[in-house]
């Protein structure tokens, strides 16, 4: 795995992939969000409905700082939250009528781990190169 990345790293260049690895983390986090909000409005949750969407979107809205300021260390924390996503996905894919909606939230969690993971190693080998260590 080590050797197909760094192929990667020396045919495509940090920059390019530290971009590409971005472009993933944002279309998946704006998704996981979206999923997560639809799911919560179709849960009767009784008096406020807007309650089970900040329970389930809080965490994943507390990285909201790390990803606007592009800091590695966030994304990889990202990394980790997002495999309860992940385990939740599929937990709700096993539901009656649910399939659907869980296969996706497990798939958007999938994706933001895999960029999460992509762009904090992309981005620290990149500022490390910048400080010419």
């Amino acid at each position: 795995m080590r050797r197909w990345v760094e192929g990667l790293e020396a045919r495509h260049g940090l920059d390019v992939l530290t971009e590409r690895s971005r472009q993933a983390v944002l279309v998946s986090y704006v998704v996981l969000l979206a999923l997560l909000a639809w799911s919560g409005l179709a849960m009767e949750a009784g008096a406020n409905p807007l309650t089970p969407i900040l329970i389930r979107g809080l965490p994943l809205i507390l990285f909201l700082p790390s990803i606007v300021a592009k800091r590695p260390r966030g994304h990889v924390w990202l990394a980790f939250v997002s495999l309860l996503y992940f385990v939740q996905g599929v937990m709700v894919a096993t539901l009656p009528g649910q399939g659907l909606l869980g296969i996706a939230e497990a798939l958007a969690a999938l994706g933001l781990f895999t960029g999460c993971m992509f762009y904090a190693r992309f981005r620290s080998r990149q500022m490390k190169a910048g400080r010419g260590e």
